[in-house]
């Protein structure tokens, strides 16, 4: 029977991982962190290594270097989890040594069996084509893990929609501290204790087959993960940032009872900035969430654009030749087609008297420059899902 290290510090993806190596006839020992991972490795003797890249304390990334580092590691198969949005992360995890990367928004636990065995090979019990009477029994015990994996299915789906009222409460709770937060040192402590939650939060919907949450989950969590490393960043922008995906992560909830897949998101949107490294920031970023736009210099060629077209969001510079931001929104506004378009301004005016302009424009939302991308993919993808559910039964008012 082949031995698997499992080190993960969510409990339930952890217990559901593990009992699902069980059932295909693997060994399986579980690790909470990274430094009670490495002691296990010389007793458990492990075939294969599953880990968490964001693991508290010591990295998966440390994890991985220390394993290479020791001849009798080097060559165990290592298979990570991890954010795609996270990518700086996910290169240091291949330099360090990983064999296998998988993204915990768009990985089913059956995918995860299924590169579990590519990795280690069959269990040979349970996985095995039924032959003769042996395999008989084989197509039996596979029924019956089929019929056990589809209960635990539903059990873990019924679980994290039941927790969903208590998951938002105390997101909301970590947002109302963090802007309470009167010192440097106070804030770092909120956003790393909402970045954990997040994380957890990430990891369960994923289990759970709740695709959208776990997707903007993801990039949430990437967000607080890197305002936490830098925390020049955690302003009023950022935190304001947060704020709508928190309370956007809440009108996901309430239509959580149902599972759905992770889903490329279909999109159209405008990007218009007289800058080109702005323009390729932004674009960027929306690429970093597979977001299509157009992006355009001049705001007379975006408004002839905008009179022809829809689009999901708009993306404006306020301070722009021949005609400023504000100017174009309000011109905008004026097609019936875009009344209620979403309009994000991204601008290094940040002055309150900008932002009042910004509103009276027909501006819904302001992100100062210079912005970390991953701040403007969270952005993004908040309007962009808002548009699709309004487009469904049922549909958001």
């Amino acid at each position: 029977m082949k031995k698997i290290l499992l080190i993960e510090d969510d409990p339930i993806v952890a217990n559901v991982y593990r009992n699902k190596l069980a059932v295909d006839g693997y060994q399986a020992e579980v690790a909470s962190d990274g430094e009670a991972g490495l002691k296990l490795l010389g007793t458990f003797k492990p075939d294969l290594v599953i880990l968490d890249l964001m693991l508290p304390t010591i990295s998966g990334v440390e994890v991985i270097r220390s394993m290479r580092g020791e001849e009798e590691f080097a060559k165990i198969p290592v298979i990570v989890f991890s954010n795609t949005y996270l990518t700086n992360l996910i290169q240091e995890a291949w330099r360090a040594g990983a064999n296998k990367c998988l993204s915990k928004a768009n990985c089913s636990p059956q995918d995860f069996m299924n590169v579990v065995r590519q990795t280690i090979g069959d269990s040979g019990a349970i996985t095995s084509p039924p032959t003769s009477q042996t395999g008989t029994a084989n197509a039996k015990n596979v029924e019956a893990a089929a019929c056990t994996d589809r209960n635990s299915q539903s059990e873990i789906r019924k679980n994290f929609v039941e927790a969903l009222p208590n998951t938002l409460y105390y997101l909301r709770l970590g947002l109302k501290e963090l802007i309470k937060a009167a010192t440097p040192e106070d804030r770092i402590k909120q956003v790393h204790e909402l970045y954990r939650r997040v994380h957890v939060l990430h990891s369960n919907a994923s289990l759970a087959g709740g695709g959208r949450i776990a997707h903007l989950a993801s990039a949430l969590e990437a967000l607080l993960k890197e305002i936490h490393e830098k925390p020049k960043n955690i302003n009023a922008s950022t935190i304001r940032t947060v704020a709508s995906a928190v309370d956007f992560l809440a009108v996901l909830f309430e239509r959580g009872t149902q599972p759905d897949k992770p889903e490329m998101l279909a999109s159209k949107i405008l990007v218009v900035d007289d800058e080109a490294i702005s323009r390729r920031a932004i674009v960027y970023a929306l690429e970093k969430a597979k977001l299509k736009s157009i992006n355009v210099e001049d705001p007379n060629q975006a408004l002839e654009l905008l009179a022809e077209n829809d689009f999901d969001i708009v993306f404006l510079d306020v301070d722009m030749p021949d005609m400023t931001g504000f100017e174009l929104c309000a011109k905008l506004r004026a097609f019936p087609h875009l009344k209620q378009t979403p309009v994000v301004f991204v601008t290094s005016l940040n002055d309150f008297e900008s932002r009042t302009n910004s509103t009276m424009a027909g501006g819904n939302d302001f992100i100062a420059k210079p912005f970390l991308f991953i701040e403007l993919t969270v952005k993004a993808l908040i309007y962009v899902m808002r548009a699709l559910l309004q487009s469904q039964p049922g549909a958001l008012r």
